[in-house]
């Protein structure tokens, strides 16, 4: 670690604030814009309320665990990855790094998706041709951002701190002229759901995947944190930056059922919001959501773009990556892993091409790989409250509340997998194996075996699963 921490004393220190921007900035995407519909698709305004209660109080014990780890394992570096690592071993840790970087990079392919979309309302050119026109406009911005974040972080962070406020105020004005406009006639008949929206458990569950999508980012600071000016600030940048998102969401979703029947919010075309304020002011609503949706996404894209590159680049400083992802140029930019991360969103890019629903698929998909990285996090500090490692010095009562906490995370984060379902399970396996090799070329780097007898064990139940994965696309119960 020392070596690590020499890197980065050159590095552009950020304080609370910056932090507080990346949070922010990474959670408000694609994801807000979208709410609307994917809502009234699942729920009325009374399971809207409860899903919200239960993703928050999920996602905010989610928060205090990371605010917790950050201050309890000081010494650890991006910290989703660094967490899993340390309690449960290399090949786990492995297995979470790799699933966090993968789901930044599908998630980043959701943005360019919706961003042509909203273009192609304007120029219907780009939806031409099977999208092949939108693929070619998407590869050219992603490896704009390329450039762009090689010149150095401090530039990118910058720009970061400028969007987050730009994207910020569409939405806040939507919430305000939608709360205005609200009607209680509209509302009242939205309250308990539609016939075809089942039961109130049933409304709560078929929501929960999309708040995982939106809270994703919510451990942003503690990715970022050897930048950060001072560790304490990782942990409030966390919990502040989550409870002012949580705010925005929440109040996009409820009042949007106060403008149009759930019929109508249910099939609005993405993103819903636009279509929500065209409703209630007229067509320049619309214009507004729409370039908000840009800047959101763009500023999300470039949070998320950095946050996937320091998870790789810290890896391999550690040793735990092949050691060419832990090169730097001379603006601390990790330029290799960078360059993986661009990488792997345009295979993404390209495989949207055969899929019936590119935008939810990827969405779906960036959920599910993020959950695993979740759950082994909550699952340390469950650890460390029981082996009463790093609590010799607190008081019996600190270290009950922190395990319930971290109890309520971990059981909140299983629901969350059984919410998302089987099929994107295993389809993370097939991610999974073929990223293994990186494992296996780290080991050899090292002079290594490259399982011990546990580790086979695991790596054969994920190849299990990822046969299971490909079998069930070929049979069409599992699609793209």
């Amino acid at each position: 670690m020392t070596e690590q921490r020499n890197t980065a004393k050159g590095a552009e220190k950020v304080g609370l604030l910056s932090l507080m921007a990346l949070v922010i900035g990474s959670m408000i995407g694609a994801g807000v814009f979208s709410l609307p519909q994917r809502f009234a698709q699942e729920t009325g305004v009374l399971g809207a309320l409860i899903a919200w209660v239960v993703a928050g109080a999920g996602m905010l014990t989610l928060a205090l665990v990371f605010q917790s780890l950050a201050l309890r394992r000081p010494d650890l570096d991006a910290g989703v990855y660094a967490y899993a690592k340390v309690g449960f071993g290399e090949f786990v840790g492995f297995f979470s790094a790799a699933g966090y970087w993968a789901s930044a990079c599908v998630g980043n392919v959701t943005y360019w998706v919706l961003i042509m979309s909203t273009l192609g309302v304007v120029f219907p050119g780009l939806l031409a041709g099977g999208g092949f026109v939108a693929a070619l406009a998407s590869t050219i911005g992603l490896w704009f951002f390329y450039y762009l974040i090689k010149r150095g972080i401090r530039e990118a962070t910058a720009i970061n701190r400028v969007v987050t406020i730009a994207k910020v105020i569409p939405i806040l004005v939507f919430v305000l002229l939608a709360a205005f406009l609200l009607d209680p006639e509209v509302f009242a008949r939205n309250l308990t759901g539609a016939d075809q929206t089942g039961s109130l458990f049933e409304q709560v569950r078929g929501t929960m995947l999309i708040t995982v999508f939106v809270f994703l980012g919510v451990e942003g600071a503690s990715v970022y944190s050897r930048h950060a000016q001072r560790r304490s600030d990782v942990g409030r940048a966390t919990v502040l930056g989550f409870l002012s998102v949580f705010a925005v969401f929440a109040s996009v979703t409820i009042v949007s059922y106060g403008i149009l029947p759930m019929s109508e919010l249910a099939e609005l075309p993405q993103p819903s919001m636009a279509g929500v304020l065209a409703a209630a002011v007229g067509p320049w609503g619309g214009a507004l959501v729409g370039v908000g949706l840009l800047i959101s996404v763009l500023g999300a894209y470039l949070a998320w773009t950095l946050m996937a590159a320091e998870v790789l680049f810290v890896a391999a400083k550690d040793r735990d990556m092949p050691r060419f992802l832990a090169e730097s140029n001379d603006k601390d930019v990790p330029v290799n892993a960078l360059l993986l991360t661009t990488l792997l969103s345009q295979v993404v890019l390209v495989i949207t091409l055969f899929s019936a629903n590119a935008f939810d698929f990827a969405l779906n998909l960036t959920a599910a790989l993020s959950l695993i990285p979740y759950l082994l996090a909550a699952a340390y500090a469950v650890k460390l409250a029981v082996t009463k490692e790093t609590y010799a010095d607190d008081r019996p009562a600190t270290r009950r509340r922190e395990l319930a906490i971290a109890l309520v995370a971990t059981v909140y984060t299983v629901f969350l997998v059984y919410a998302a379902g089987l099929g994107l399970v295993l389809l993370g396996c097939v991610f999974y194996v073929p990223a293994t090799i990186l494992f296996a070329r780290t080991r050899r780097e090292r002079g290594e075996r490259v399982f011990s007898a546990r580790e086979f064990t695991l790596f054969t139940v994920v190849v299990v699963g990822a046969v299971i994965g490909l079998v069930g696309l070929g049979a069409g119960w599992i699609t793209l």
